[in-house]
């Protein structure tokens, strides 16, 4: 466990983070934050909140298991897997997904995030998981690997 008050803050913010609770992103995050992930590119915190607000309208269950960290200055990484239980995805049925979360601190403010950048294998968190593409994937993944 790390011993960093701000890297362990953003951790436990995001085992808080449901559609209830997206209204406290002020707690973690800079007004001027800059997020991305494999599929969008946000700037600003409250298009930060619209888009939470819809990822996880549907969501029943989201948990991060975080292991890695590694803060130095003002960037942090953590490393973390992602147990995920979504009704459109994987039938319903929960799914995890690792990933990395490559962070920077505001200079101005050593305790919010000022840019996140989530790095992970977007096809094996959605494009596997949809009932009509999924198997399609795994077939060329299979293919892939003989």
């Amino acid at each position: 466990m790390s011993t960093d008050p701000a890297l362990e803050a953003f951790c436990a913010f995001f085992n808080k983070l449901d559609k209830t609770y997206t209204n406290n992103l002020y707690k973690i995050y800079t007004e001027d934050v800059v997020f991305s992930d494999p599929l969008h590119h946000i700037e600003g915190r409250a298009a930060l909140q619209r888009y939470f607000d819809t990822l996880y309208a549907n969501v029943k269950t989201c948990r991060f298991a975080f292991h890695d960290r590694l803060h130095q200055g003002r960037e942090a990484c953590v490393t973390w897997t992602m147990h995920l239980e979504h009704p459109r995805l994987a039938g319903g049925q929960p799914f995890s997904v690792s990933g990395c979360s490559r962070l920077t601190f505001a200079a101005d403010d050593t305790q919010r995030v000022c840019r996140h950048h989530d790095y992970f294998d977007v096809g094996a968190m959605l494009y596997e998981r949809l009932p009509m593409l999924g198997p399609t994937i795994r077939w060329i993944k299979r293919r892939v690997g003989d």
